[in-house]
């Protein structure tokens, strides 16, 4: 079902509606985006464009850096993100606010030059709803904001755009909206770019603040007080309650979520160096398997509360079914959940952990 935007009876809303309609690359939707974010936070209808090329950037740094999403063979956002993290050797944990900051006052030519590629077609493009013609006939018609179009382009040679007064109204109060609108059909391209990959509704904005591993902890400690200590299984180090780490076999950046099925005890040395690499199965695999094998059966044993352990019904129609199982079938099952995760973030770009 497609997705509304408030009308309104001045403005030629049906424009806006379409400005999304036969997209081959992100652009547009990240230049949207930017737009809306620098308007609402500097409350000025006067945005400098490279301001909004930078802020693509910052907005596309995440999905592409940390969650590697493909974004499509004609798509140089990918391509260019990379080169300017590398060129600049930026961590690609950077704070979102640092980053635009670094990038705007860069004097580096190859990083302004992957910066401004994105100027050449974008800006024009993205008003063709309201204004047809070749850049240069955008330009001029855009000036008087010809058909009631949502900005004009270097009205006074300074290289911004102008939001037309006319709009600045409807874009304040629905900026949330908007934004939503714009989130919500890059969901829709992404999707189709990366048919395998879990949650990418969940991975095109960095979260605040991670969600805490309280319920998750409680359920491995109880493990631990019942069967005393256990084995880390990355580095064979004796692990009980108090002194490891909850560790994400899969990697959280490709998953985007913290089920019980895809968390192990381990020892600390263990978050930083693994980080978000991907355990070799050939490796890890046969422990792993037999700590949750024993961990699940021994939750439920003690009457752990049924919700937390709904996590596990991945495995299984109901949790006594998955535990009256055989090791063996719930091995097999395990694998064949947990391997084409693996080799479909193999194939995206994440590397394989070599501790």
């Amino acid at each position: 079902m497609p997705f509304t935007i408030p009308q309104n009876n001045d403005l030629t809303i049906n424009k806006l509606s379409s400005v999304f309609n036969n997209t081959s690359a992100s652009y547009k939707f990240y230049w949207f985006i930017s737009i809306l974010q620098l308007f609402s936070d500097r409350n000025s209808q006067k945005i400098p464009i490279r301001d909004i090329l930078i802020r693509m950037i910052c907005n596309a740094w995440y999905p592409i850096n940390y969650y590697k999403l493909n974004f499509g063979y004609s798509d140089k956002l990918n391509e260019n993100i990379a080169l300017i993290q590398k060129v600049l050797n930026i961590p690609i944990g950077v704070s979102l606010n640092d980053l635009f900051l670094l990038l705007q006052n860069s004097t580096n030519p190859l990083v302004n030059k992957l910066i401004i590629h994105f100027e050449q077609l974008v800006p024009y493009r993205f008003i063709s709803p309201w204004i047809k013609g070749s850049k240069n006939e955008v330009i001029k018609k855009s000036q008087n904001y010809n058909n009631n179009c949502l900005y004009s382009l270097n009205i006074d040679d300074t290289n911004c755009v102008h939001i037309n007064p006319d709009w600045r109204d409807y874009l304040y109060k629905n900026n949330k909206i908007l934004l939503d609108f714009s989130y919500w059909n890059l969901l829709q391209y992404l999707q189709i770019r990366n048919p395998n990959v879990p949650n990418i509704g969940n991975k095109l904005i960095k979260p605040i603040v991670r969600a805490n591993l309280n319920n998750q902890r409680r359920f491995w400690n109880l493990v631990l007080n019942e069967i005393g200590p256990i084995k880390c299984i990355y580095t064979g180090k004796s692990l009980q309650v108090g002194n490891y780490d909850i560790e994400h076999f899969i990697p959280w950046s490709f998953v985007s979520h913290d089920q019980l099925w895809n968390l192990i005890p381990a020892d600390s040395s263990v978050n930083s160096s693994k980080s978000n690499k991907l355990p070799p199965l050939e490796r890890y695999f046969e422990s792993f398997v037999t700590t949750q094998y024993e961990a699940i059966n021994i939750a439920f044993s003690n009457n752990m509360e049924i919700r937390l352990l709904e996590d596990y019904l991945i495995l299984g129609s109901s949790i006594s079914d998955i535990i009256q199982k055989p090791y063996s079938d719930f091995k097999k099952k395990y694998y064949n959940i947990l391997s084409p995760l693996v080799q479909i973030a193999s194939n995206s770009g994440f590397e394989f952990w070599n501790s």
